[in-house]
């Protein structure tokens, strides 16, 4: 018997969620008793690829989920009579090899290529999210839940309360959760996960977002994920921290103790990449028509093509260097939104930070104003372009992006660019409540 359901015994669970992801990261998930986990485990469980998004035509459908033992968790909110477990699976054919359609997968051929170089990729993402109130039967809108501000403490906030509970909730999955606060928005939420290998930090977050919405949902509120939920105040990002960690001895091969800025060479490679591949890589990191409404000057987002230490305002930010802590060297790529496909989003900006080393990109210099009080003509004179600034946009930048569109895989591509110009061409021919306030009388 496999220690694993030994210890589904010994938890009293009765029912396994088989989880993975389409190609637009919405978490899918087949249940199976727990008598059938041994079975599962030996020989993975069949389901039909056809009714995925993005996976397979009607002709090759049959695919089998073969859950990894090492993300066995517990699902605290489930009552003791109804116990569930989650167990995230990889995906693959009826002959045993990799389906090159998951996005689980698509990750692990991108660790698979930075193990060759000798180096492990690590990640950090910071998930915003907005708390709302529910309507009660009727449609969802964006009210939100609390009136507090950015890092605001109050003993009677019921925000506080569910963020506690959110907390409690992960770590009793194993995460280890180092900070939670108010955002800056009204009803705007973060919490920090402890930095981890990518694989582990895609896992996490996929397993943060719908704890979130769990946890949310027993407090009769719901969460939401999406970038803009409401006009004219920050939206929500998953700024991700980064580090290239050298295989033999664990040091972060970012830190240099030499320079200003305390980074090697590799790390202003690995910048320079990302910059290069930004157009692009908005497209699978900020993956939503929503996306854009965030990326916009004004509410802290970051549009501008650059990177600094101190200003926010750019592209990727490196955290100030403290003294003694050289293995917290990082970059910090702060345009991902957390619609994203974090499998996905972590393939591609691995693979455009590789390719700035592999390339031996020119060194990017900083820029470490306030972007946001640059004239069109500033920016021009200092060569520094903007962020798509619609999907539509990013989807043309990523056509023809051979790097970004290798990380996918040339499966994922096809079905990726299909599903998400069908999202841009609905959303473009809709006719929106401001047009018709500002045109239906006027013309």
């Amino acid at each position: 018997m496999n220690e694993i359901v030994r210890q589904v015994q010994s938890d009293h669970v009765q029912f396994i969620d088989l989880q993975f992801t389409d190609i637009n990261g919405t978490i899918k998930s087949v249940t199976i008793p727990t008598a059938r986990l041994q079975e599962a485990i030996d020989r993975g469980v069949w389901f039909d690829g056809s009714s995925i998004q993005g996976f397979a035509r009607i002709q090759e459908s049959d695919m089998f989920l073969m859950p990894d033992l090492a993300t066995y968790r517990v699902l605290p909110w489930t009552s003791d009579e109804r116990r569930r477990a989650r167990l995230i699976c990889d995906i693959k054919r009826p002959d045993g090899t990799p389906f090159e359609g998951d996005p689980r997968s698509a990750l692990r051929r991108a660790i698979s290529r930075c193990t060759t170089l000798g180096y492990a990729y690590n990640c950090g993402p910071e998930l915003e999210f907005f708390l709302f109130k529910k309507n009660g039967d009727g449609p969802l809108a964006p009210v939100p839940h609390d009136v507090g501000g950015y890092f605001d403490f109050s003993p009677k906030d019921e925000a506080q309360s569910i963020r506690a509970d959110i907390v409690r909730a992960l770590e009793q999955m194993g995460m280890s959760v180092e900070a939670s606060h108010h955002e800056v928005a009204t009803g705007q939420h973060e919490i920090d996960f402890e930095y981890a290998d990518a694989l582990t930090a895609a896992d996490n977050a996929v397993t943060f977002k719908y704890t979130v919405k769990a946890i949310a949902a027993a407090w009769g509120v719901y969460a939401t994920f999406m970038p803009k939920p409401i006009f004219g105040i920050n939206g929500s990002g998953m700024h991700t921290h980064q580090s290239l960690i050298d295989l033999k001895n664990g040091q972060n091969l970012f830190f240099d103790t030499d320079d200003p800025y305390k980074l090697s060479a590799l790390a202003y490679a690995f910048i320079a990449g990302q910059l290069y591949h930004a157009k692009a890589l908005s497209a699978v990191v900020a993956p939503t028509v929503n996306s854009y409404k965030r990326l916009t000057p004004g509410y802290e987002a970051p549009v501008y093509i650059s990177w600094a230490q101190v200003n926010r305002s750019a592209l990727i930010r490196i955290p100030r260097y403290s003294p003694g802590r050289d293995q917290s060297t990082r970059v910090e790529l702060r345009f991902p939104d957390p619609s994203c496909n974090p499998y996905l989003a972590f393939a591609a900006m691995l693979y455009a930070g590789l390719d700035g080393i592999e390339k031996e990109l020119p060194h990017v210099e900083p820029v470490n104003e306030d972007l946001y009080h640059f004239t069109t003509e500033d920016l021009k004179l200092r060569g520094i372009e903007t962020l798509p600034g619609t999907l539509g946009s990013a989807l043309d930048a990523l056509e023809v992006d051979d790097v970004v569109l290798s990380a996918l895989g040339d499966h994922i591509a096809e079905w990726y660019l299909r599903a998400k110009r069908a999202e841009w061409d609905e959303y473009r021919i809709q006719v929106s409540q401001w047009e018709i306030d500002r045109y239906l009388e006027t013309l």
